[in-house]
């Protein structure tokens, strides 16, 4: 059935480029190449760059053959696979149109809708503008509930840290001026690409659009790939990528929960270090220590960004000092409150609680300055 969008006029003259990402779709490949050349009108000029991930079908072939009928189809060879995002990121080095692309050579998505895209770039109205799945009217073919309540999570979770109101993250159609996109250093290999390039233009500020698009997913059966590990890495990318620009209570929930794990590490340590032998200063001192560390590799992992504004050696006396700072308070404001007669475990709770406010103020402001995005 045509989409609704398909009958969407482009009045400017304009080159979409679409990169196809392939990876053992020799089934659906020549389909979906088909179905992408329909998009093409006096006044739309296509590129299509086909990268093949190292298919081990007859994929690779097949988009050889394709390239030979169709000036507008470009082919790029993987030797090794690599993963979806690294796909992308070959075929946005080698566009050359004034709009870039993504379509999946699965046939689930329509790729007439580019043209209903495709206005809002046009009106200069947006950067970015993605498809979603979840804004489509009419009927729709029914699947898996854990998969949709997966994709639904990770954009909320991903919208809270880039303080976007997008409805789906994980949607392939995303369409961007090509300046944006070719301005944008990705890393992800695999599925990450969703959520690292979606905090990326938050961070540049990107006019970001939506528009309702049909979906045909996949079943597993039919061919389908992404799983639970990818949506654990999705989770893992919407952290390392945006936690660092997130508004400040994203920030303060995610030290808390850093925090925490550096604070129980730091008891069973000392537990254990006590029980193999050690005295009771040097237990103290080694697991705090080794807290220390847990907590500064959690931060770079998950929160900060690592080397936001200090060499590597710079930022690790900033931890070093922000410790000793802090080591100094803690116990200043224990043996004050200690002194008035409040018990010492109420004491070192409450210089815990300064402590917490204050390891989290210094790492954001002097040991990883970055501002949030508002």
């Amino acid at each position: 059935m045509p989409s609704p969008h398909s009958a969407t006029t482009i009045l400017t003259p304009c080159t979409l480029s679409l990169v196809v990402p392939c990876y053992n779709e020799e089934k659906t490949l020549a389909h979906c190449i088909e179905k992408v050349l329909a998009l093409r009108s006096e006044q739309l000029k296509l590129e299509i760059i086909i990268v093949d991930d190292c298919s081990k079908d007859k994929s690779f072939e097949i988009a050889l053959t394709l390239e030979q009928r169709f000036p507008e189809v470009k082919v790029l060879h993987h030797t090794l696979n690599q993963g979806k995002g690294a796909s992308l990121r070959t075929g946005f080095a080698h566009a050359t149109g004034d709009f870039v692309g993504i379509q999946d050579a699965d046939l689930e998505y329509d790729p007439l809708e580019y043209r209903k895209l495709l206005e809002p770039l046009l009106r200069d109205e947006a950067d970015v503008v993605f498809g979603s799945r979840y804004l489509r009217p009419g009927s729709r073919k029914i699947l898996y509930f854990w998969h949709s309540w997966m994709n639904k999570t990770l954009t909320f979770v991903s919208n809270m840290m880039t303080n976007l109101d997008i409805s789906d993250m994980e949607t392939c159609y995303k369409l961007f001026r090509r300046e944006i996109i070719q301005s944008i250093e990705l890393k992800e290999d695999r599925f990450g690409f969703e959520p690292e390039v979606v905090a990326k233009i938050a961070q540049k500020r990107c006019r970001v659009w939506e528009c309702a698009i049909s979906y045909l997913p996949r079943s597993y059966e039919e061919g389908k790939k992404i799983g639970w590990k990818d949506g654990a890495r999705s989770l893992y990318c919407i952290l390392h990528y945006s936690a660092h620009t997130a508004p400040f209570p994203m920030q303060l929930l995610l030290y808390l929960i850093i925090g925490g794990t550096s604070a129980v590490c730091n008891i069973v340590l000392f537990m254990l270090f006590l029980q193999v032998g050690l005295n009771l200063t040097t237990a103290i001192v080694t697991a705090y220590l080794s807290a220390a560390a847990i907590n500064y590799f959690l931060c770079i992992l998950i929160l900060f960004r690592h080397k936001a504004a200090w060499s590597t050696p710079g930022e690790i006396l900033a931890y070093l000092i922000t410790l000793a700072i802090m080591g100094f308070f803690d116990a200043e404001i224990t043996l004050f409150l200690s002194t008035t007669g409040i018990p010492l475990f109420l004491s070192k709770s409450i210089a815990s609680l300064f402590g917490f406010a204050g390891n989290f103020l210094l790492r954001k402001y002097l040991v990883f300055p970055e501002k949030s995005i508002a």
